[in-house]
């Protein structure tokens, strides 16, 4: 076995320490040596250790924990998992359940408990800032100058000989009542987020570049709401969702389509399509497997194309699927590799990071309703939607298609509807009472096993299923 542990050249105030467990353990016989041989330049002491017992967490084996649950006279059932774990971690007895508690153990390491990393900083002394005449960082004749907020901003804060601002004095700036820019940039974001354009349409530049608002005094008065609400975020998202002018009707009124094509009046809602990732879980939200419980950890990985990061190099990466629950998580968790994004982002205009956006693109291409139709995330989620729709046994068509509205449409469907997807539903279960074997195929994409059942049948409603995914309607805010 040959492993590599770097240590530090000197000795520190804490003696770093390392714990190897062997895979598998090892079992020595009588007169067996376990022969250990350190080699490196660091003349530093050394202790080393042995023990029988292994641990989930290296850190924790032979812990007190164990010592007490092998000493006690009545286990507790605690106590006893404990030592079950132990066994099987130090003898490898069963190599399935072996490999498989070191997996989850290795997962659940990898949450951290529930941290991040983060950076950590240290103070040092402030390295002389000058005027850099003409732009030239060479020259250094220009006057030292010391930390202020910018000039033309109001609430201006400077340094004096005394007191040298830092940046809790620039946090402080930014949050301050004299500062009344940040209130209006935030709330004029939300807003953009709930009516699909902000009070200043440019919301990336609130200022003299900009547009100027449209209704400046409802922009000055939800941003000192938004300041005296003690910057309660709830409070402003509960105000804007439950307001009269929230809840219009998404259909622009005919005699102001002439004098207020874009709407910025706000006579009516604005209908929008849905950003990327809330494609992606409003699709998993219809099929009833959206994953709202697990909140934060690491990223997932959705269902991508085989070879897509073959370009990739410096190292290559192999690309893994999330299995389980993992992989129905929100889209916010979604795996992000820089200048590869996922495929189904791409089609639905996610930046790709490489710069600050605070306004995305909306297109619509014809490899959006290609990605909503092939891509395995939405065809699994098809076949899970119909398996809802199935599992209400004595159900009609008529009263499945009404279901099927209602969930995804939140909507009854019209006549003309309903006839033309039970004609449709006809066609597709006639085709695959024709080729069951494209049937089979179909049931099988994704993680999921495919619901008990008729496998034409649920093959034909997942055709449906799939076509009601596809529509406009599902994919839009109105």
């Amino acid at each position: 076995v040959l492993s590599n542990w770097k240590l530090p050249r000197a000795k520190t105030e804490r003696s770093p320490s390392s714990v190897w467990l062997l895979d598998p353990p090892v079992q020595l016989a009588a007169k067996e040596k376990l022969v250990v041989t350190i080699t490196g330049d660091s003349a530093l002491p050394l202790r080393i250790r042995t023990t029988p017992f292994a641990a989930v967490d290296p850190l924790r084996s032979a812990s007190k924990s164990v010592r007490d649950a092998l000493l006690a006279e009545a286990r507790t059932e605690q106590q006893r998992n404990l030592l079950a774990d132990t066994w099987l971690l130090s003898t490898a007895v069963d190599r399935a359940a072996f490999d498989k508690g070191k997996q989850l153990a290795a997962t659940a390491r990898s949450f951290n408990d529930g941290r991040a990393w983060t950076m950590v900083t240290q103070a040092t002394e402030p390295i002389p800032i000058r005027v850099l005449p003409r732009g030239n960082w060479q020259d250094e004749s220009g006057a030292v100058v010391l930390p202020s907020s910018p000039s033309f901003l109001p609430g201006r804060v400077e340094s004096t000989e005394g007191k040298r601002l830092t940046r809790l004095d620039l946090a402080k700036w930014i949050v301050s009542k004299e500062n009344p820019i940040t209130a209006r940039a935030v709330m004029n974001r939300l807003w953009a987020q709930f009516f699909g354009t902000g009070l200043s349409a440019v919301v990336d530049d609130l200022g003299s570049q900009g547009e100027w608002p449209s209704h400046p005094e409802l922009l000055d008065w939800v941003a000192s709401e938004f300041r005296e609400s003690g910057w309660d975020v709830k409070h402003m998202v509960r105000l804007f969702v439950t307001s009269a002018t929230y809840r219009q009707s998404s259909s622009l009124r005919p005699e102001l389509r002439d004098l207020d094509p874009t709407n910025r009046l706000l006579a009516s809602q604005n209908p929008r399509r849905l950003e990327a990732e809330f494609v992606r879980d409003n699709a998993l939200f219809i099929a009833g497997v959206l994953n709202t419980r697990d909140i934060g950890g690491p990223s997932v990985k959705p269902y991508q194309p085989e070879g897509y990061y073959d370009a990739l190099q410096f190292p290559n990466r192999d690309y893994v699927n999330s299995t389980g629950a993992e992989q129905w998580r929100r889209g916010v968790y979604m795996h992000w590799q820089r200048t590869f994004l996922h495929p189904m982002l791409a089609n639905f205009d996610a930046p790709a990071r490489d710069e600050c956006a605070a306004a995305r693109v909306v297109s619509n291409t014809p490899q959006q309703a290609l990605t909503l139709l092939n891509d395995p995330t939405f065809v699994e989620a098809a076949r899970l939607f119909a398996g809802r729709l199935l599992a209400a046994k004595d159900a009609s068509d008529d009263e499945r298609i009404q279901r099927a509205f209602q969930v995804a449409y939140a909507r009854e469907p019209k006549a003309k509807e309903v006839e033309s997807l039970k004609k449709f539903l006809g066609e597709q279960r006639e085709q695959f009472a024709v080729t069951p074997d494209d049937a089979a195929k179909l049931l099988k994409i994704g993680q999921s096993p495919p619901s008990a059942g008729d496998p034409t049948e649920l093959a034909a409603w997942t055709s449906l299923s799939r076509v009601l995914l596809n529509s406009h309607e599902v994919i839009t805010r109105y």
